[in-house]
């Protein structure tokens, strides 16, 4: 089976992050055969500063492979260094109807929030569709608003493979891990740089304690009894607490004598000490940017490997000789 999953180099990563994504993404190294990007030409829908691009692009493997990405167990490179994906966007793009892009949620969501419509942006699903079928990708890991795209992709595959009369491309299956596909804010609502609601994973602690300390509560004081149940500090809680941990928060908080500072202190604790074992690896890949280039080099040629073979078998099957 194989898993295929990539992630925008937007800068900082958060717990949203990490929960709603990036951990399945390493886990799953031990469920198939993974093949994980950083999308780079993704990021230009949206992204038009050369550094900015440059530096999270590499912090973004960085914080990949100090979360346990193993370029031996995965398939783990940037977008942009295997060029094959653009060859097939062109020619998916060429058997994809403007009605089915006029349908994209995602579209419509980012030009009502502002965002300048270009062709990148409208064109976005058939770039997606390209990286996950030159790789016969059986599975996508996504967060909820991403399904529509995965569904997308097996359009335009059915599309081609009727309109060639043969069996191109695989089809594939989005994922969704429901406990975690939405992890809660500062705020309560989903977590987003966007809405800023978000606490980082790597950052100074001070700024991470900043953060926790301004997740949004009532105005109960110490010797109230509170209401754990829909309280932003507990629902992100379940993110870094076992059951037994999580009934004798549940116990503070129906007990008067301590108030929401005291449980946001034992969450900063807990996100601390969670993170903790990562930073020493994400701290030494840092200083040595070499070993993280060589990785995503070595990544890149078992991609361009399989992408180049499948692409091979879509030139002769449309005619390109």
């Amino acid at each position: 089976m194989r898993i295929l999953s990539g992630i925008q180099p937007s800068g900082i990563i958060h717990i949203g992050n990490y929960f709603g994504m990036i951990k399945k993404m390493i886990e799953s190294q031990n469920d198939g055969e993974l093949f994980a990007f950083i999308a780079s030409y993704h990021a230009l829908t949206s992204v038009k500063d050369k550094e900015f691009l440059e530096t999270n692009t590499f912090e973004a493997a960085v914080n990949f492979l100090a979360l346990g990405m193993d370029p031996e167990k995965s398939t783990f490179w940037v977008q942009h260094h295997v060029k094959e994906v653009l060859e097939l966007y062109w020619i998916l793009s060429n058997n994809t109807s403007m009605g089915l892009l006029e349908r994209a949620h995602s579209y419509k969501d980012k030009t009502s929030k502002g965002i300048s419509a270009n062709h990148g942006l409208f064109s976005y699903p058939v770039l997606m569709a390209a990286d996950i079928l030159v790789f016969d990708s059986n599975i996508v890991p996504v967060g909820k608003d991403q399904i529509q795209h995965v569904e997308m992709a097996r359009d335009i595959a059915n599309s081609i493979n009727h309109a060639y009369k043969e069996e191109l491309f695989v089809l594939p299956q989005a994922k969704v891990d429901e406990v975690v596909a939405t992890v809660p804010g500062t705020d309560g609502a989903k977590m987003s740089k966007s809405y800023g609601n978000t606490i980082d994973m790597f950052n100074t602690k001070k700024k991470i304690k900043k953060q926790v300390m301004g997740i949004v509560t009532d105005s109960k004081g110490l010797d109230d009894v509170k209401q754990w149940e829909d309280n932003n500090i507990y629902k992100i809680s379940e993110l870094f607490m076992n059951e037994g941990e999580l009934k004798d928060l549940q116990k503070r908080f129906e007990t008067p004598g301590e108030g929401y500072g005291h449980f946001k202190i034992t969450l900063l604790e807990k996100i601390n000490n969670y993170f903790e074992p990562y930073e020493e690896k994400r701290a030494h890949l840092l200083e040595n940017p070499k070993e993280v280039h060589e990785i995503l080099a070595f990544g890149a040629s078992k991609a361009s490997k399989i992408a180049s073979e499948k692409m091979r078998i879509i030139r002769d099957a449309v005619g390109l000789i």
